[in-house]
């Protein structure tokens, strides 16, 4: 099993990058925390992988860090999280803020997430809670400059919304109202405030 991927970064959207490592190019799905820390394309980049394997395909999931992967592992072990669901729950909250509210009980926090519905933010709750340990982490910046019209950050983020399952017009408009409420135009802090804002 892939446990590990270092190569060259050919490509990297929102929840998918593309690394060449020796001569191959390895399809990977990520959380937007991995998204945004990522280099440039043609840099080198690190990955945990956690390998999932299904009679229909061999699924790669990469993380930036292993407290993000051992994360991702943990929600992966509750009954009826998928790892999509988990890549999900890893990109509507940074891994410090989603480790924090499950050891406080906070199912309000998770349930602000897509796909996340009170059953299964009580189940990760449940679960895990005595299995999580503090992560290292910081709460994402909320200031900055209000936006004008739609550019690359924008539509980036709108891509990583529609592909976790958010309806298009839902996720344009909370856009707006991130840029209007004066979020910077940067990739995750538009990125979670437009999350805060869709439900």
């Amino acid at each position: 099993m892939i446990a590990h991927l270092r190569g060259t970064l050919i490509e990297k959207h929102p929840n998918q990058a593309v690394v060449e490592a020796g001569g191959v190019g390895y399809d990977v799905v990520i959380p937007v925390s991995t998204f945004s820390s990522l280099p440039e394309r043609g840099a080198e980049v690190r990955l945990h992988v956690y390998t999932h394997v299904r009679e229909d395909a061999l699924l790669l999931f990469g993380f930036l860090t292993r407290d993000e992967k051992s994360l991702f592992e943990k929600l992966i072990s509750v009954s009826g999280i998928g790892p999509k669901l988990a890549v999900t729950v890893l990109s509507g909250l940074p891994a410090a803020e989603v480790a924090a509210a499950v050891r406080a009980g906070q199912t309000d926090r998770l349930v602000r997430i897509p796909g996340v519905g009170k059953k299964t933010a009580e189940r990760i709750v449940l679960e895990l809670r005595d299995k999580i340990p503090a992560l290292p982490g910081e709460a994402p910046s909320a200031a900055g400059l209000p936006g004008g019209p739609a550019g690359p950050v924008e539509r980036d983020v709108l891509s990583a919304l529609v592909n976790l399952g958010c309806n298009p017009s839902a996720a344009e408009a909370a856009v707006r109202k991130a840029k209007a409420a004066g979020v910077p135009v940067e990739f995750e802090p538009l990125f979670r405030k437009a999350m805060e804002l869709i439900r």
